[in-house]
């Protein structure tokens, strides 16, 4: 039988509980992270790249024991948690003299994938400085770009896992909610869009956009193991009309509903964004509806 409490998409049932507390049982000496690794291994819970979804167990696990379902074991130690204690990225120095062009005279353009490269905290500063919605550290599969020209960087994209349910693209591609949580994962979602403010070229934003999606699936299967088949963004109507996704051929979807993952109340709560889509094959249908 299910039971109220839901996390990161998964119900939990009374079959779930009786489980967790004869493992909690038959493993007295466990910490909380050893219960919650022997946790994953037995659900078979990973992630596509083969690591374990440790960290997601464990918010599973406090939220049966906050609804009063377990009783875990008390905290050996609290770590730091790098992502709550994070500082704001420094200020990048580098060159800002504005350039004024057409595409066709931007010379020697390169899209360098800099997560987990020395110019990863390049990226986070520019975004941090520039970016209308700052940094914010990705969670879950995220891939990280800097475009360059003449070794001077012109534009930053962040790329992360798709949001759980937005209703026009779902239908858009048809899925029911069982096959989208099996095949979320086979949509990157772009979560940053910069060109840098001191560069001034025509459709520069649109040519980058036709290009990541040539690079961006081959990327994603070297980091994730798996490829990625369709791409999407929102885009904030109140600030923005969406030419360059338009103009790279991206497809108007349809709009939030401004409620947010997480809200029990029906009625919006943010912004309603547009939301467009790409595909990246011709067959991504087929694909991402496999069951």
């Amino acid at each position: 039988m299910d039971l109220d409490v839901k996390y990161q998409g998964r119900v939990a049932t009374t079959k779930d509980i009786e489980f967790i507390k004869e493992l909690i049982t038959n493993n007295p000496l466990d910490s909380r992270r050893s219960l919650s690794k022997k946790l994953c291994k037995a659900w078979i819970w990973i992630q596509t790249n083969g690591a374990l979804r440790d960290m997601v167990c464990r918010g599973f696990l406090l939220r049966l024991e906050s609804a009063g379902y377990i009783k875990l074991p008390p905290k050996k130690f609290t770590p730091n948690n790098p992502l709550a204690n994070r500082k704001k990225p420094p200020k990048a120095d580098i060159d800002q003299t504005p350039i004024f062009t057409t595409l066709s005279k931007i010379q020697q353009i390169e899209i360098r994938q800099v997560r987990h490269t020395a110019y990863e905290k390049l990226f986070n500063s520019l975004i941090a400085q520039e970016h209308y919605l700052g940094y914010c550290h990705p969670v879950g599969e995220h891939l990280k770009y800097i475009v360059f020209t003449k070794g001077r960087p012109i534009a930053c994209m962040a790329w992360s896992s798709a949001p759980r349910h937005i209703g026009c693209r779902d239908k858009f591609i048809g899925w029911s909610a069982d096959i989208r949580k099996k095949n979320l994962h086979l949509i990157a979602y772009n979560s940053r869009y910069l060109i840098l403010p001191w560069i001034q070229v025509p459709y520069l934003a649109s040519h980058l956009l036709g290009r990541i999606a040539k690079v961006l699936s081959v990327d994603w299967e070297r980091v994730y193991n798996h490829s990625i088949y369709f791409l999407e963004t929102f885009v904030d109507t109140e600030r923005f009309k969406g030419t360059c996704y338009r103009a790279a051929n991206w497809q108007y979807l349809g709009k939030t509903t401004g409620r947010g993952k997480n809200d029990q109340t029906n009625k919006p709560n943010r912004s309603i964004k547009a939301v467009y889509g790409y595909p990246l094959s011709k067959d991504f249908r087929k694909v991402l509806c496999c069951g």
